[in-house]
């Protein structure tokens, strides 16, 4: 007997569903924001948050969203940062890249091809760009993809993803290439930004890898090139990175995270976020519907990281003073119920995290010189 009947609606039927559910999420006549790699990056580095998957997911403006709560983002790359950065990737990329590839050893940079990877939409230029990386290794011949299109599915729905470029080495090994405009100094550029860059560049080593496992003869290599102006000149110069630590933690972290699909099934009917329809409370009201998992890292990597901290401290969530700290709290949750474990006033006398906070509060109170503020805190539960 046929149990189609009984398994539910086929993927395809799903998967048109929940387009049109994120559809409605994001407002009818909204055009979804595509997410870039460091968004998902950012992502990956707080998978249990489940307001960034959907709105992600749902290609939600974060930032607009930000400005209609009133709780504008403050972050973000600079006009004249991007004007630099754009016409220092020009430099390293004219006369099809030669400068480019003589940074990788090619002694002919003009014999390299440079396909055309022009297609209609985003799936057009992935399938576009799939086809060329099959070619360019089985020519055998070196070969710069300029900004190639690269497809990953991220908590069931699919992400497109554009690299500065991809070069194919003549022995099948595709390389992944990185371009910014700050520089390296001596040979090494700033920790902070040199890691930002390879976090981002390991979410591309990872769509590359799902293309690689398909063609025959292809790799993906795990060091990728980071170009950069060489001291305070405009030369570029390359460093080799080696992202398998942060490919690791990103493939592990995106694993992690929770369908869209799911997250939306849980949402109240008629809940959506349209900012031309809604107004600011009705929107703060529909974020709030979605958990959050803020953490003062939210700040520099979330454009709704301010709403969520104001949040955070009107509630007392201990989430606000940063994971480890969150960490070390156990089940207590509010700031409040902290203090009061502190005090003696509540709280298992059993439970580390309390032992340790009366503990704290006693040696505190010793320091002080306040011998009858320590009796009042250590409180009869305290060992």
């Amino acid at each position: 007997m046929s149990t189609s009947l009984d398994s539910g609606p086929p993927p395809q039927a799903q998967a048109t569903a929940l387009r049109r559910r994120l559809a409605a999420l994001r407002g009818p006549s909204t055009a979804p924001r595509p997410l870039d790699a460091r968004a998902l990056a950012a992502l990956a580095a707080n998978p249990g948050c489940r307001r960034r998957a959907l709105l992600d997911g749902a290609g939600v403006d974060k930032a607009a969203l930000a400005r209609a709560l009133g709780s504008p983002a403050v972050f973000g790359q600079s006009q004249f940062a991007f004007m630099r950065g754009n016409a220092f990737e020009a430099r390293v990329k004219a006369e099809g890249g030669a400068a480019l590839l003589r940074l990788l050893g090619v002694a002919d940079p003009q014999a390299a091809l440079v396909p055309d990877l022009a297609a209609a939409g985003p799936e057009g230029r992935a399938a576009r760009t799939a086809l060329a990386l099959r070619e360019a290794t089985q020519a055998g011949a070196w070969t710069l993809l300029d900004h190639p299109m690269l497809a990953l599915q991220v908590a069931g729905s699919p992400v497109y993803l554009e690299p500065d470029a991809v070069v194919v080495h003549p022995g099948g090994r595709w390389t992944v290439v990185e371009i910014k405009s700050f520089p390296m100094l001596d040979g090494s550029a700033d920790p902070s930004k040199a890691g930002a860059a390879a976090r981002q560049a390991a979410v591309y080593v990872l769509a590359l890898e799902h293309i690689a496992a398909v063609t025959k003869g292809a790799s993906v290599d795990h060091s990728v090139l980071l170009v950069c102006p060489k001291d305070f000149s405009n030369l570029p110069t390359a460093s080799a990175v080696d992202v398998r630590r942060q490919l690791s933690v990103t493939r592990r972290q995106l694993a992690r995270l929770t369908r869209v699909g799911e997250i939306a099934s849980a949402l109240p009917d008629g809940l959506d976020f349209d900012m031309e329809s809604r107004s600011s409370d009705e929107l703060a009201s529909a974020v709030d519907s979605v958990p959050s998992a803020y953490a003062p890292e939210c700040l520099s990597a979330c454009e709704l990281a301010f709403h969520c901290r104001e949040r955070a401290r009107s509630t007392g969530a201990v989430e606000a003073l940063g994971r480890a700290v969150r960490g070390e709290l156990g089940g207590l949750s509010t700031i409040a119920g902290v203090l009061s474990a502190a005090r003696g006033e509540s709280g298992d006398p059993d439970d580390p995290a309390v032992v340790a906070l009366r503990r704290a509060a006693r040696l505190r109170a010793e320091a002080l010189g306040g011998r009858a503020t320590d009796d009042a805190v250590r409180g009869p539960g305290c060992r």
